[in-house]
């Protein structure tokens, strides 16, 4: 029997949990069956930049799982899945990741995901970054993990703010080949992918 394709979705307390919702609504559009675990402060983060509760979020979900809950399945290599998106993903956790300290099901999740060489793909929210955050970023990259900043994709002419993020949620899930509608695609939906001059 195969397996669903399942993506595990991370969340954390940095700001932009508007990615997070997307992520979790294009995935499910995309028959990706989703695997959720939210930190403490993404849940203040979530009222704060949504007004939304976790529970209205983890209902977009197909699983849900406490951040205190490390015999989730999603803790164990034996748990197949296409990945894990962390997003928004903050400094704190990005950090967490790259020692291997896994104090909570996020992190463990996480350092399953690359102790399996499956992909990880980290949404990180932070601006500037000081040399301790870019070695980090670096030790993470050698590890396997994608670092993924979701930032605005100018040519691709977005109208609104929505636009900005399906853009940035669109080309996170193309890193685990999940195919959505978000992504305006250079030299494809986008005419003016190459002028002559």
């Amino acid at each position: 029997m195969n397996s669903p394709r399942r993506l595990i979705i991370g969340v954390t307390g940095a700001s932009g949990a508007v990615y997070a919702r997307r992520a979790l609504e294009a995935a499910r559009d995309a028959g990706v069956e989703t695997h959720l675990v939210l930190s403490r402060a993404s849940e203040m983060t979530l009222r704060y930049e949504l007004d939304m509760s976790g529970a209205q979020l983890a209902a977009l979900a197909d699983r849900r799982y406490a951040i205190g809950d490390v015999g989730a399945p999603i803790s164990s290599g034996s748990f197949r899945t296409e990945g894990m998106l962390i997003a928004p993903c903050s400094v704190r956790t990005m950090s967490e990741i790259a020692v291997g300290a896994t104090s909570s099901l996020l992190t463990r999740a996480a350092d399953v995901v690359l102790k399996e060489r499956r992909r990880l793909v980290l949404m990180v929210r932070e601006t500037p970054l000081h040399l301790g955050h870019l070695r980090t970023m670096t030790a993470l990259a050698e590890m396997g993990a994608i670092i993924a900043p979701p930032l605005p994709a100018f040519y691709a002419e977005p109208q609104s703010l929505d636009e900005i993020v399906d853009q940035s949620v669109g080309r996170a899930l193309d890193l685990f080949d999940i195919d959505t509608p978000l992504v305006r695609r250079w030299g494809e939906d986008l005419e003016k992918g190459r002028r002559d001059h």
